[in-house]
């Protein structure tokens, strides 16, 4: 005997996918007033968004990410009023520390580029401020460039209250619930078919990181994402020695302390992924090039040891910035994935943006550098 058939279930818009970005976005449109349903495969946070360094990070991004930033770090810094919790949010210094004169000359272009366009946030520091912030530093490093009131977060726990925050507000979540085709149907709704029934809304707002592509060609756009797993590892407990989160030029590293101790390491080295399985494993080689880097930089790594690596799921584009607005096709579907390695700090101001794009036709902010159409053109020309 067949299941009775569900009935289709229906709000102004649905969402496809629940990372930092769906749920931001999520939380945004319902604050406008609009009523919203997430679809999530797996569960909220499960993927890039809960398995990242927690980098809340200004510094070194691509220009056309810069406005995007901004906006972004002025709501972390008021996160723990906005959504009842702090979600691990600490003030602290992001620097990429240079030990060549070469890479410092590299630093100081950037920072008189970035001036140039009205930023200051990126400043030069010398060796001397850079040991007030890290106190077991090899004397190879002669400067640095900062952005001296950034800091990090808790993934996880920064999700899951925007989540609860969304939910507050009344938008809808369905975890488990696998998007397994997308149509518009003649009336201009959008039909999301799932194991669980029929979701429909004259909108439909794709966030689903690395699997959102397959979605993506099947309406006609179809883009180049690349599979990422960017590899983590936590260390046993030190005494505090780094008040900053550390890059290094020339070196695929992010370092910081956390407050018991521990030391977390990342950086963007790869692991295996493989989103059909929704596995990513890790590969310890490239882990012991992560742990060499960091002694030869924080004489003090020598004292521990690693106890923990996991690897995430992240979508990778060839040029490193994400696909967000409108679809160039189709009227009412618009995307936000594609953060190759660095999106966690934009969710809380991509979520706004894109709540005030989808809610109001337009936004302030320039959006056409991240446009599907600059693959979609090139495939055409090919």
């Amino acid at each position: 005997m067949n299941a009775p058939s569900r009935p289709t279930r229906r709000a102004d818009i649905v969402i496809i996918g629940g990372g930092i970005h769906g749920c931001s976005a999520a939380l945004y449109l319902a604050q406008r007033g609009m009523s919203v349903i997430v679809l999530e495969k797996d569960s909220v946070g499960r993927h890039a968004s809960g398995v990242n360094a927690g980098g809340v990070r200004r510094l070194g991004r691509h220009l056309a990410e810069v406005p995007i930033s901004l906006r972004s770090m002025a709501i972390w810094h008021g996160v723990a009023d906005f959504l009842d919790d702090d979600c691990g949010f600490q003030v602290a210094p992001q620097m990429r520390l240079a030990r060549t004169e070469a890479d410092l000359a590299l630093m100081r272009a950037r920072v008189a580029q970035m001036q140039a366009l009205g930023y200051s946030h990126e400043v030069i520091i010398g060796s001397n401020e850079i040991r007030q912030h890290i106190h077991s530093l090899s004397d190879e490093v002669i400067g640095a460039i900062a952005c001296l009131d950034d800091g990090f977060a808790q993934p996880y726990q920064t999700t899951f209250a925007i989540q609860r925050k969304a939910k507050a507000l009344g938008a809808r979540f369905h975890e488990g619930v696998l998007a397994e085709q997308v149509a518009r149907d003649r009336g201009g709704d959008w039909q999301v078919t799932t194991p669980e029934g029929t979701f429909a809304a004259p909108r439909l707002l794709l966030t689903g990181g690395v699997w959102s592509g397959q979605l993506a060609a099947a309406l006609g756009e179809p883009v180049p994402i690349i599979p990422f797993a960017p590899m983590m590892l936590v260390t046993s407990r030190l005494r505090p020695f780094c008040h900053a989160v550390v890059g290094a030029a020339g070196v695929p590293l992010s370092f910081k302390q956390m407050p018991n101790g521990t030391v977390v390491i990342g950086g963007g080295r790869p692991g295996l992924p493989d989103p059909a399985t929704n596995r990513a494993e890790t590969v310890f080689h490239p882990l012991r090039m992560s742990a060499q880097a960091c002694i030869s930089l924080f004489p003090i790594m020598a004292e521990t040891s690693i106890v923990r690596t996991w690897a995430g799921l992240e979508a990778r584009m060839p040029d490193d910035i994400p696909v967000v607005g409108r679809s160039q096709l189709h009227e009412g579907l618009y995307y936000a994935f594609g953060f190759s390695g660095h999106g966690f700090q934009l969710g809380l101001g991509m979520g706004s943006i894109m709540a005030e794009l989808i809610a109001t036709g337009s936004t302030d902010v320039d959006l056409a550098p991240f446009s599907v159409g600059r693959f979609t053109s090139l495939q055409a020309a090919t």
